[in-house]
């Protein structure tokens, strides 16, 4: 594994998702994987990158060829694919999650009304269709999810956060930092997990701190659960940030935040912590600057 020192709902698209468990084979093999090779997307035409300076492990060199290992995870809104980035010849290779958006003809959020509302573009064609759930609407809203996800995971990592770095972003198509072991053997999501009590409170402290950063910057993950944080080593990283919530702008912001706090702390109480939400929700209100009713 990568050294993370600086440089550094339940589950994402929850319903009749697929996940790779442990003791199985690490991904769904794509079919012929080996001729499912192409250049590497990250000089393409429109490809947005991640934020500066670009990690070390990071491949952009114009010679690189990505190939498509399989699948990490399905869902109704998206799937995650394991790519293979890699330099031919040379021993520059590193692994990416791909995280590719359904298409417009697909199911999106199911509850998208909530997280949409405070997003909003300037063209206001654009909206009357995202509001009507045309199909270019839906192609519209499916791009604000990734964009979306994008541009949490930059400010996030900027702000030292521990999330997946976001290598690029073309069309609705994600790319990230794979977390996990060279083999493709990805980290556990904190639901599969089990620890000691010493293990579990430094995991709750460090989500402590992480919602402390979002709230000071007036977000909220929006979905918290389980099942979208990662175990890496004694690291705990958050994921799945397409429905983040700008807690100030959107009128539900505030249940949001509650509804994060209250979702994870659920889980370690039942593995023997004993906390309090409320305290941490009420400080996260402050930190804020929403109003304590």
């Amino acid at each position: 594994m990568r050294d993370h020192t600086r440089s550094q709902r339940r589950r994402f698209d929850d319903d009749d998702a697929t996940f790779v468990k442990r003791n199985t084979p690490q991904y769904l093999p794509a079919p012929d994987a080996e001729e499912d090779t192409g250049w590497s997307s990250w000089d393409a035409p429109g490809v947005q990158h991640g934020p500066e300076p670009i990690p070390d492990w990071v491949i952009t060199e114009l010679a690189a060829r990505d190939t498509d290992l399989g699948v990490l995870k399905t869902g109704k809104e998206a799937d995650v694919h394991l790519v293979e980035r890699a330099v031919p010849d040379t021993d520059r290779r590193v692994l990416l999650a791909a995280k590719r958006y359904r298409a417009a003809e697909h199911r999106l959020f199911h509850r998208d009304a909530g997280y949409l509302e405070g997003r909003r573009v300037r063209a206001s064609r654009v909206n009357r269709a995202m509001e009507g759930r045309t199909s270019f609407g839906r192609e519209m809203i499916a791009g604000q999810w990734a964009q979306a996800e994008f541009a949490a995971l930059a400010g996030l990592w900027e702000l030292g956060v521990a999330v997946p770095y976001p290598v690029q972003l073309l069309g609705t198509e994600l790319m990230l930092e794979f977390i996990g072991e060279p083999d493709g053997t990805g980290a556990p999501r904190l639901a599969q997990v089990r620890a000691d009590r010493d293990a579990l409170e430094h995991l709750w402290a460090q989500l402590v701190d992480a919602l402390r950063v979002l709230a000071r910057s007036g977000l909220a993950h929006g979905d918290l659960s389980p099942y979208n944080l990662l175990v890496d080593g004694e690291r705990l990283v958050l994921i799945d940030l397409p429905q983040i919530v700008d807690v100030v702008i959107n009128p539900n912001g505030r249940e949001f935040l509650a509804r994060d706090v209250r979702n994870v702390a659920r889980w370690f109480v039942g593995k023997g912590l004993e906390i309090d939400p409320d305290p941490l929700i009420a400080e996260l209100v402050h930190d804020a600057g929403l109003r304590i009713p």
